[in-house]
């Protein structure tokens, strides 16, 4: 078969499609055949060294989204001929850019038949990191506001409809082009992240109860101040560490709870991709697809993650 692999760390040149042999499930494993696979910015982390995945040659990809070619011999949840998306894979256990991958049970959940798996693919991680950071550390509950940094992004859009279908009250930031879909989305207000008063534009929508930070080291200081007395930050990335340490008597004097959310701490994956396809298969949430790559091409989806402005996810469909 082939996957897109790494030998070495290093730039999107170090990626490779390599012929190699079809992977064998474990007794708690399911043989996945690859109709789609996202790419995600950590996927370049792990490819570049920052955060090394296990040893080298390493196959490239976090999502899937496919069909069940075979089950282990533990395995009662899945049959053959299933459709599946999963998450949390190319770090300890090789990745999704392949046409096939085996996926651990409990990192996996049936797709609906009406989700297409391109979507599927694409909601998987950015899906179960927005529950994590909305839901399992936010507590975010029907009425309360959310403010969403970076709505047009892979985390940004999900999250703004995962907290639209829980009866809360978004308030988001993009660039102006996409301010009229993240409306469609759920959202009920939409700010340049850009104008020189955001912070009172979002504290006079409603100050939030929970805010989902994707740059931390940037925003800690302004979500601070914008913040709802008791609120939650929940904060999927940031660039400097040092830089967050001067906005600790703010949070403190709001009692803000800060909480560093990632996706591959999550206690039961499986669990929440189950709940993402229940609200996929009502309509509610569904993660937008920018663009297609076939597999030669997964070097440009990396450098592209990183640096263009799109709308939605990045997909690869082998």
């Amino acid at each position: 078969m082939r996957a897109v692999r790494f030998h070495d760390h290093g730039g999107t040149d170090v990626l490779q499609v390599d012929d190699i042999d079809r992977p064998t499930p474990g007794p708690e494993d399911v043989l996945v055949a690859v109709e789609a696979a996202a790419v995600n910015p950590v996927d370049t982390y792990f490819r570049d060294g920052a955060y090394p995945p296990g040893d080298l040659p390493w196959t490239t990809g976090s999502d899937v989204a496919g069909t069940v070619a075979a089950v282990g011999s533990d395995v009662e949840s899945v049959t053959e001929g299933d459709r599946v998306f999963a998450t949390g894979l190319g770090n300890d256990r090789q990745g999704t850019c392949a046409e096939y991958v085996t996926v651990p049970t409990d990192s996996l959940a049936v797709l609906p038949d009406g989700v297409s798996f391109e979507t599927g693919a694409a909601t998987a991680l950015v899906g179960v990191t927005a529950w994590q950071s909305l839901v399992a550390r936010g507590g975010l509950e029907p009425g309360e506001r959310v403010l969403v940094h970076g709505g047009s992004g892979g985390v940004g859009h999900v999250a703004v409809q995962l907290a639209a279908a829980s009866g809360a009250r978004v308030t988001t930031t993009a660039a102006p082009t996409y301010h009229d879909r993240l409306r469609e989305l759920g959202a009920d207000d939409v700010f340049d992240y850009a104008r020189s008063d955001l912070g009172a534009a979002v504290t006079d929508a409603g100050r939030p109860d929970v805010i989902l930070d994707h740059r931390l080291d940037e925003y800690l200081a302004f979500d601070a101040d914008v913040a709802a007395f008791g609120a939650c930050i929940a904060a999927i990335g940031n660039e400097a560490q040092s830089a967050t340490f001067e906005s600790v008597p703010r949070c403190r004097g709001k009692a803000l709870a800060v909480h560093h959310v990632s996706m591959f701490n999550t206690p039961d994956v499986g669990g929440v991709l189950a709940r993402l396809a229940s609200l996929a298969a009502d309509g509610d949430v569904a993660a937008e697809v920018a663009r297609t790559y076939d597999l030669s091409d997964v070097a440009e989806a990396h450098r592209a993650v990183l640096e263009d402005s799109y709308f939605g996810k990045l997909v690869v469909t082998p």
